[in-house]
């Protein structure tokens, strides 16, 4: 019976290739594109799920209930970790991690560029990451202590075993020896919030000493492992008098601001993130996760091209239901029953969806390399066969089966035997089910296209938007840690001194943009002022800076080499610093501790705009510059001419060779370092205009199809009205009218929808777009237009034949 079955819905499918085509090509566009976007969603939502007990792992962070907005910092001061250990011995396990930044590794004579992790040793008590070699409980215990991951020890010993062994990390009269005591897994690098190629004691950080007892430097990460008997919300009750206790004055400074409790009772307070939550959290994350909202509409978009496809599949078995009427009629009238014959057209339609699945795949497997180039994304073919992906994408083909294949399938199998045969077909408002399904593809795709549209506008803008300083014509170059950043900024400003095409040369510690080291950082200074406690990014910067950024002062002056002191307690501060401080011309005071004495505050000798030294998505911070010859430069940025802006990069690299042959050059150009902070958001509107456009592809498709039958069905009223002396034109839109208002019903419900989800989307950006209603105009435009083009071809056509013929038809 089985056997029967599939061939005769080979045959049928045969017989009507056209149809069989159209449904597999969007079938298996959709899937495909189906599979692209649950895997990307997919490895989102299992960020850091590869912890054991990662439901009881948490982030710390500080919540101020500040008057004009809250804030949570998920970063702590040096002493919050052992100060908590202490209060709640309750803890299973904290630990401290900094962030990460490239040290230079010596081993058996060669010499590594590697990212260590500084942290705590109950790191390998929270966080499940593998230990090939070593013990958990004592792979940190020692201040000497190093624990390599997997690739960095077969890079620097290959397959000898590597404990015990010693390598050195830093340089010249910073560097210290490690022994290897644990070799861990290397950290998923697409789906995992730490990454690390090395851990080692957060004691070894230079200033530690100096900073361990200070908590008004916020540069750390906590982490914490409650027991199972206590939870999140549990724990923040009792957390409640830490704050108290060890923030006292960010908690006096809130009072004095007239700030309030919120709805549960806290001016100020610490409290817990789930990990499984750091990823999609920008704010305690420092911008470095991605927002939830992503992942939505990565979700939502393959729903609706998968409806989409599923739509036009209903539509033209429905309409494809009218020739095959006769076929019911008579296989009913030979005893065939009503299970039987939806059994039989149920098969076909699962034979469809089978081999446009298979296609479907098969684009996945041939694309992906171009989906991973083009997207940046790192999805890899071993994804589709883990468990929970197989299952779902098993559990996506049923469900359109069942739905796309099973509703047409019982529609035709009621037909009544003896009103087909006399050629008296009837199915319940079938037209009202129809419209009603291309109203919704239509508004759908409507829906994707503006979204698209908005999104591209807001990139575009945050791409473009003045960041108060010039970033073209300037080369930005990581020094790396094989030399010493101060000296070859030096051999390289005497090298270019008399090149007429550099205008500028400087040096600073925090890099604009993400460049090709990709390693982001942020500093924070704390200090009292006059009673209030204040706190702004720290820059690190060497002379030129200013200029070289072309920043012009307000007031005062740039650091100066005339002035010998400028390199000593002298700082610029951002206007916004100036503001937080109440001072309207502070050229001249001293910034520090009250009690501090004149000789060891930084005096202030100049003012400048705010500039964003980092993502407009992050809040704007003030800044402190200053120049300390005690502190290594990690950046140097160029200005060049613009007559020399072509060739500037592999000038660069053969000078670089000559003052720095220990280091890699991998400068690039600080405007696309600014565009690359906007990565997730151009990858998100490009995988948009992927999705709006193939969203329309299958709905004009789908159009096409049910125009071409619909028109079919409708060829003898061509004939009688064109025997009545209708034109061509007034057939053309007799035909075509209807059509047209499904597409402006389909606009009336999409424009209202993506106007208040994209302005909900925009609410999370600190700067912003309005939305325009020209996008509206030209979406709404754009729409009619291709229904239009898509209906027309099939229009002219039936419009065009003889009246004879299409009397004869029937």
């Amino acid at each position: 019976m089985l056997r029967n079955y599939l061939k005769i819905a080979f045959r049928n499918l045969w017989k009507s290739k056209g149809y069989a085509a159209i449904n597999v090509v969007g079938l298996s566009v959709a899937f495909c594109v189906c599979v692209f976007l649950f895997f990307t969603s997919y490895l989102q939502l299992t960020y850091d799920s590869m912890h054991q007990d990662g439901d009881r792992i948490y982030q710390t962070y500080i919540f101020s209930n500040n008057p004009d907005k809250a804030t949570r910092n998920g970063q702590m001061p040096m002493p919050f970790t052992p100060a908590l250990k202490a209060d709640y011995p309750e803890l299973e396990a904290a630990t401290r991690i900094a962030s990460g930044r490239k040290s230079l590794v010596e081993a058996k004579g060669k010499y590594f560029d590697k990212m260590l992790l500084q942290t705590d040793p109950d790191f390998l008590k929270i966080f499940s990451f593998p230990l090939i070699r070593g013990n958990r409980d004592i792979a940190l215990r020692d201040l000497s202590s190093i624990v390599l991951s997997e690739n960095m020890a077969m890079t620097i010993f290959g397959t000898e075993n590597p404990m015990g062994k010693t390598v050195l990390v830093g340089r010249d009269a910073d560097q210290k020896q490690y022994v290897v005591t644990g070799v861990i897994g290397d950290p998923p690098y697409n789906n995992s919030s730490i990454q690390y190629d090395a851990l080692i004691r957060i004691e070894s950080l230079p200033g530690y000493q100096a900073g361990k007892d200070n908590w008004d430097a916020y540069f750390y990460t906590t982490y914490v492992k409650l027991p199972p008997q206590i939870d999140q919300a549990t724990f923040e009750n009792r957390l409640k008098p830490f704050a108290q206790k060890y923030f006292p004055r960010a908690l006096e400074e809130l009072k004095k601001k007239k700030a309030q409790p919120d709805q549960r009772g806290d001016m100020l307070a610490v409290r817990l993130q789930k990990l499984a939550n750091v990823h999609f959290d920008r704010e305690i994350s420092n911008g470095r996760g991605a927002p939830i909202a992503i992942v939505y509409t990565l979700l939502g978009m393959a729903f609706f091209i998968l409806l989409i496809a599923c739509i036009n599949f209903i539509n033209l078995s429905i309409a494809r239901s009218f020739t095959r009427a006769r076929e019911v009629g008579v296989r009913k009238s030979l005893g065939a029953l009503k299970n039987q014959l939806f059994a039989q057209i149920w098969g076909e339609s699962t034979v469809l969806c089978l081999i446009g699945f298979l296609v479907g795949l098969l684009l996945t497997y041939l694309l992906m390399p171009q989906f991973n180039a083009t997207f940046g994304g790192r999805l890899k073919l071993e994804y589709m066969f883990k468990p929970g992906f197989l299952g779902m994408i098993a559990g996506v083909f049923a469900l359109v089966t069942l739905i796309a294949g099973g509703y047409p399938a019982w529609q035709m199998a009621k037909f009544n035997a003896v009103e087909v045969l006399k050629g008296k077909l009837s199915m319940k408002r079938p037209g009202i089910l129809r419209n009603s399904l291309i109203v919704t593809q239509f508004a759908m795709s409507c829906l994707l296209a503006c979204c698209t549209i908005i999104a591209a506008q807001q990139v575009d803008y945050l791409r473009t938007r003045p960041l108060g300083f010039e970033k073209e014509q300037v080369i930005s170059i990581p020094v790396g840690n094989q030399v010493d950043g101060r000296q070859v900024l030096g051999r390289l400003r005497n090298k270019l001194a008399n090149d007429p095409s550099v205008l500028a040369v400087t040096g600073t510690s925090v890099n604009i943009g993400k460049g090709k080291d990709r390693v982001s950082s942020r500093t924070s200074v704390g200090f009292k002022y006059k009673g209030k406690d204040v706190s702004s990014d720290q820059l690190l910067v060497d002379y030129d800076y200013l200029k070289t950024l072309n920043i012009k002062p307000l007031a005062g002056r740039d650091f100066s080499r005339s002035y010998s002191t400028d390199s000593i307690k002298r700082v610029i501060i951002t206007e916004s610093m100036a503001k937080m401080l109440g001072e309207p011309n502070p050229v001249g005071l001293f910034l520090g501790d009250d009690g501090d004495s004149t000789n060891t505050k930084s005096e202030i000798i100049g003012v400048i705009p705010d500039f964003h030294l980092y993502s407009l998505a992050d809040n704007k911070q003030p800044i402190t510059l200053h120049i300390s010859h005690s502190e290594t430069i990690h950046y140097i940025f160029v200005r060049v001419t613009p007559q020399s802006l072509a060739g500037s990069i592999e000038k660069l690299k053969t000078v670089w060779q000559e003052v720095a042959p220990q280091s890699e050059f991998i400068g690039s150009f600080m405007d696309e370092n600014v565009d690359a902070w906007y990565q997730n958001e151009e990858q998100m509107a490009k995988i948009c205009s992927l999705a709006s456009g193939i969203a329309i592809l299958l709905s004009c498709l789908g159009l096409f199809a049910v125009a071409m039958m619909v028109i079919e069905q409708r060829t003898k009223e061509i004939g009688i009205r064109k025997v009545m002396g209708a034109s061509i034109p007034n057939i053309i839109v007799v035909l075509s009218r209807d059509f047209v208002k499904l597409v402006l019903i389909a606009l009336l419900i999409a424009l209202p929808i993506a106007w208040f989800l994209m302005n909900t989307w925009l609410d999370n950006y600190l700067v912003r777009i309005q939305i325009s209603f020209w996008v509206f105009i030209g979406v709404s435009l754009s729409a009619v237009l291709i229904a239009l083009a898509t209906v027309s071809f099939q229009t002219i056509k039936a419009a065009l034949v003889n009246p004879v013929k299409s009397l004869r038809s029937e």
